[in-house]
């Protein structure tokens, strides 16, 4: 499991690990039942503190993503593949409270913004 953190965009790093697992579980790459990273081994991987893992493993438990089994390790458990819809626009959504938080940071204006979301779905979608 390949997971990224960044201190500079505005999102707590126990949120990034909570919204990247579960994008990577709405993806199908992490599929039901299979095993995660201990919280000492991500916090390695990661450089973070492992309590910051394990709040976010704790977030991910609350919302049924994953189950802890005692001396076993963390899984991914079955009611959280795949995500509902509603889930995946809420971890879109906290990517986009931090885009427009930067934009505003360097003074670009919503139109512009949106206009750029534009043109990169474009390029994404090869419609240049």
């Amino acid at each position: 499991m390949q997971l990224h953190v960044s201190t500079g965009d505005g999102v707590p790093i126990y949120l990034q690990i909570a919204n990247q697992v579960k994008h990577l579980v709405a993806a199908g790459r992490l599929s039901a039942g299979e095993e995660i990273p201990p919280i000492r081994v991500l916090a390695q991987q990661l450089v973070v503190n492992p309590n910051t893992v394990a709040r976010a493993y704790l977030e991910l438990e609350r919302e049924g993503v994953v189950i802890k089994r005692h001396g076993s390790g963390t899984y991914i458990s079955d009611a959280g593949s795949p995500l509902a819809r509603k889930e995946r626009l809420k971890i879109l959504s906290e990517r986009v409270d931090a885009l427009v938080a930067e934009a505003r940071h360097l003074e670009v204006g919503t139109e512009d913004l949106v206009k750029l979301v534009r043109e990169r779905a474009g390029t994404m979608k090869g419609e240049v």
